[in-house]
């Protein structure tokens, strides 16, 4: 039995004592210990593969920090690279791959992976974690979704404009789609086998998808992380697997991505929770949405953030239910710990939480 389940309860929007709260990217570069972990694998790949080094990373920031989650360390573009598309990551240039798929032969030559032969190492970092857990928290699986591994699969790395795989959508929609089918089928095998692994709630980062035009996102973006939602595995160790869906810079759409069966909506800085909650009701919890900047600020300026933050989710229903505290997007590595500190002991405090 989990010693800690408020996340858990607070994505199905059953009471809670307190608003649970957790952060993305909460395992990185902003904590000297994960850097020095980090140097000890020898490179980023190498300590996402690395099953013990993995469990470390991920349960380090538990160790300073009261966190109601903890959430696997790896990374979205795994899974691209186990369908051979060769990832790397260039010094201060970010993720790259050695192949795009831009072409119709690009695209006739994916193939779904065999996630449990080519992804084996993130299932045993899964396995590898929850028994390092022992039960504390829940362990928080994910993937990108369908829309932002394209992104990268046809951009070959990070982008400004997306001008490839947008010209693709509009000039060529059929090989879009094809990739889209490929990686949702393979999104919903590796998320189910997370889930088999131990995973207790898994998150759908659609990073990009927010750079999509209206229609265009329902298109290519949401309607293939419903087909996810609809193809997991909903329970497992005897209670349910909540799903969170994030979009950034998706606040226009919450009511579609309500209606996919998500248990939770991610939300990022620029949409106001309370008006949010108001505009699904009592659909889906939410989680967000402090901006990851404001954690440059003096802790006092964060503590009234994250007050504002509760009182707007407040300001909308009942408290103490259906509201994860969460970053609106991953925590800078230029951040100080003790301001994150800061922000964590805000959010049990102003929430309600008991000494």
């Amino acid at each position: 039995m989990l010693k800690n389940d408020t996340f858990l309860r607070a994505l199905l929007r059953e009471p809670v004592d307190y608003t649970p709260v957790w952060m993305m990217r909460q395992a990185g570069r902003y904590l000297p210990e994960y850097c020095a972990t980090r140097k000890q694998a020898g490179s980023f790949l190498l300590l996402c593969k690395n099953t013990d080094l993995a469990t470390e990373v991920t349960l380090q920031p538990l160790e300073r920090f009261p966190l109601d989650a903890a959430i696997l360390f790896s990374d979205i573009l795994t899974v691209p690279d186990a369908m051979g598309l060769g990832l790397y990551f260039a010094e201060g240039e970010g993720p790259k791959f050695e192949r795009t798929v831009r072409t119709e032969e690009d695209v006739a030559k994916l193939f779904v992976p065999d996630v449990n032969t080519e992804l084996k190492y993130v299932m045993d970092a899964v396995s590898s974690i929850r028994k390092g857990l022992d039960n504390r928290v829940p362990l928080i699986g994910f993937s990108g979704s369908p829309y932002t591994l394209a992104c990268y699969m046809i951009e070959g790395g990070s982008s400004d404009d997306y001008r490839n795989i947008k010209t693709m959508m509009y000039a060529r929609p059929d090989l879009l789609h094809r990739i889209l089918e490929v990686n949702t089928l393979t999104v919903i095998d590796y998320l189910n086998a997370q889930i088999e692994a131990g995973a207790q709630a898994v998150q759908i980062f659609d990073s990009w998808g927010g750079s999509l035009p209206f229609g265009k996102y329902q298109e290519f973006s949401l309607q293939y992380m419903a087909r996810i939602v609809a193809g997991l595995k909903r329970e497992n160790e005897g209670r349910k697997v909540p799903v969170i869906v994030f979009t950034k810079g998706g606040g226009q759409w919450l009511e579609d991505i309500a209606a996919t069966g998500c248990d939770a909506i991610g939300l990022d800085w620029t949409t106001d929770i309370g008006q949010a909650r108001r505009r699904v009701g009592d659909k889906v919890a939410l989680q967000g949405n402090f901006d990851p900047v404001a954690l440059f600020a003096p802790p006092a300026a964060i503590e009234a953030e994250v007050k504002r933050i509760i009182a707007s989710y407040a300001s909308a229903g009942e408290a103490k239910t259906g509201h994860v505290f969460n970053l609106g997007h991953g925590i800078s590595q230029y951040t100080n710990p003790d301001h994150a500190a800061a922000l964590v002991a805000a959010v049990h405090r102003f929430s309600g939480k008991k000494a």
